[in-house]
């Protein structure tokens, strides 16, 4: 079953370790990228942005705590964050927002 996107207010572009950076305009990208491409996979901050980003996929948590978890989590791991200003992303159905930028 595929998740639902919940998108956040404000996307939020990440300074990968490889030096690119990545786009993050939603729970699910978040959560997506800490399952399946984290470079540290434990620490306080990793376990609380999976845990808050599933939570928020179910609604149980608001939209703006799992992205303030998932900076938490790339600050412990050394990737720098910022927010993306004036970003248009319409997601299409099956479309992420987690493109590494060109």
């Amino acid at each position: 079953m595929r998740l639902p996107e919940i998108p956040w207010a404000v996307p939020l572009s990440v300074r990968l370790q490889s030096g690119s950076n990545r786009i993050f305009a939603s729970v699910y990208d978040a959560l997506d990228f800490l399952e399946h491409e984290w470079p540290i996979r434990h620490g306080q901050g990793y376990e609380r942005a999976v845990i808050t980003c599933r939570c928020a996929l179910n609604r149980s948590v608001p939209a703006a705590v799992a992205r303030d978890a998932f900076i938490g989590a790339c600050l412990e791991a050394g990737m720098a964050t910022s927010a993306v200003a004036n970003h248009h992303h319409h997601a299409g159905p099956g479309s992420h927002g987690n493109k590494p930028l060109s």
